[in-house]
């Protein structure tokens, strides 16, 4: 694997296959700058570089980070790439990756030797810290304020420094030397909040902006409880990633960072913070008091580059930065407990709502169980984790279907689930307060009934009964497929079809 160890190098590599579009045209942060990332997403365009902003001096900006492709070949290229795949790997070999690291020992950062860092080329302290001097967009029209942190990594350490936890949660911008910060207590990033509450103690973090390209899918990957992300991603890659000591905080921030900032949160100081347009698709309608951060520094490259994502309707970094990190935790998860999964996919298209379970094709003659009790096993597994927080809805399939291919799994659902008792249901349990599908007393307390799709055949019909595909594949000779496929170019037709 090529491991890119800077938001630059990414961008670069990008380059190379066509998939950046620089700006050089002044925009502005209002609103315009975040109009044109989702305008590039719809069209799955180049990833936009902001290279002038109106009454912005020294930084630049990157919108969609994380988006998709429309050329067929590249399709997931900015994904495979930030976590040092070929560009037009299939997604699901990424997961595998990252399956494969969580059974390897971690491997701790390291701090960096060089003398001087890139992160550390410019350094605000003190008076002359100064929020509003960075790019920070204005992202939805109805937003609450301007969203500084929608695709960096929040960075915080437990009182004892037992536990270093990298997440991401958004950030809004309120003053000089102030964010408003959304800290759900049930994540990570929450509990350790509560720790240094404990103690009477504000909580100190950094927030790194422009990391290295596969940090923020480690930071959105739902590892367990006291699991350091930059040591898995040292595990992942199998070399340690370089930190360097913050100036204001007892904190190591990554050494090649565009932006750091530093500070303490709150107890004690809210602020209004939200609405905010989210994973879910749908424009935000209320808001609510948040923690306050009180910014100590500023650290920052030269000609700094702030990354951000425009949350709305599917495909966007809030599909994949936690849906391709998510699926990979619940395979690992599903795989450890001994079940016949051949894989997991979260279908980007539905906004994260669906997880696809494919199990094998053999996986009756293997359990000796029914499907209704694979599934149970299934949901189980996946509802009590950390991984399933976030998922209501599990389709569960033979592993015939291409679980990347919307197409395929639609087909697939409307085909194989029984109309009456497909559905698996599992009560009360944890879920996160985004979904619009949810009730009011079912945010309140973060419960829901969940729900498996059972469209598993292989126990409802004979073995040599069971329904096949009807497809290229299945439908022809291997000998009449193979001279098609030959002569595909002289029948006129191109590579892509």
């Amino acid at each position: 694997m090529k491991h890119l160890k800077s938001l630059r190098a990414f961008i670069e590599a990008l380059k190379q296959i066509g998939e950046v579009q620089e700006i050089d045209e002044e925009v502005d942060w209002d609103l315009e700058m975040s109009a044109i990332t989702r305008r590039s997403m719809d069209l799955r365009a180049p990833m936009p570089v902001f290279n002038k902003i109106k009454n912005i001096a020294g930084f630049r900006a990157l919108g969609a980070p994380g988006g998709l492709s429309a050329k067929k070949s590249y399709k997931y290229s900015r994904v495979n790439i930030a976590l040092g795949v070929e560009a037009d790997a299939s997604p699901l070999e990424v997961i595998e990756k990252l399956v494969a690291a969580r059974k390897r020992d971690l491997i701790p950062p390291v701090i960096s030797q060089n003398k001087k860092v890139p992160c550390k080329e410019n350094v605000w302290i003190g008076d002359d810290v100064d929020l509003l001097k960075l790019p920070t967009p204005k992202i939805h029209m109805k937003d609450g304020g301007r969203y500084l942190q929608t695709f960096g990594l929040n960075i915080v350490t437990t009182p004892d420094g037992s536990w270093t936890n990298w997440s991401i949660n958004r950030m809004m911008l309120i003053d000089k030397t102030r964010l408003a910060c959304l800290i759900p207590p049930n994540q990570h990033l929450g509990m350790i909040h509560a720790k240094w509450k404990e103690k009477g103690a504000p909580t100190p973090v950094a927030i790194a902006l422009g990391v290295e390209p596969g940090l923020p899918y480690v930071g959105g990957m739902p590892v367990p409880e006291n699991v350091d992300e930059a040591a898995y991603l040292g595990a992942y890659f199998n070399e340690p990633l370089e930190l360097v000591r913050a100036e204001t905080v007892n904190i190591l921030v990554p050494a090649t960072a565009e932006i750091i900032i530093e500070g303490h949160i709150s107890h004690i100081d809210v602020y209004e913070e939200g609405p905010m347009d989210e994973y879910p698709g749908y424009v935000g309608d209320e808001g609510s008091p948040k923690p306050v951060l009180h910014v100590s520094a500023i650290t920052y490259r030269d000609n700094a580059i702030l990354p951000f994502a425009v949350a709305g309707t599917p495909v966007d970094e809030n599909h994949t930065g936690w849906g391709l990190p998510h699926a990979a935790e619940t395979l690992y998860l599903l795989r450890s407990s001994g079940l016949p999964v051949s894989m997991c996919w979260i279908v980007l298209e539905s906004a994260n709502h669906w997880m696809v379970v494919a199990v094998r094709k053999d996986w009756h003659e293997i359990t000796n169980l029914s499907s209704k009790e694979v599934a149970e096993a299934i949901g189980n597994v996946v509802f009590h984790s950390k991984a399933g927080f976030g998922i209501a809805k599990i389709i569960l399939l033979e592993d015939d279907i291409d679980v990347t291919n919307p197409e395929e799994v639609i087909w697939a659902f409307a085909s194989r689930a029984h109309p009456y008792h497909s559905e698996i249901y599992f009560s009360e349990q944890a879920q996160n307060i985004l979904p619009v599908f949810l009730e009011p007393t079912e945010k309140q307390r973060f419960k829901v009934t969940k729900v498996i799709y059972n469209c598993l055949l292989a126990d409802r019909f004979d073995r040599d009964k069971r329904p096949v595909r009807s497809d290229f594949n299945n439908a022809w000779p291997a000998s009449l497929q193979e001279k098609v496929l030959q002569n595909w170019k002289n029948y006129g037709y191109s590579d892509e079809g």
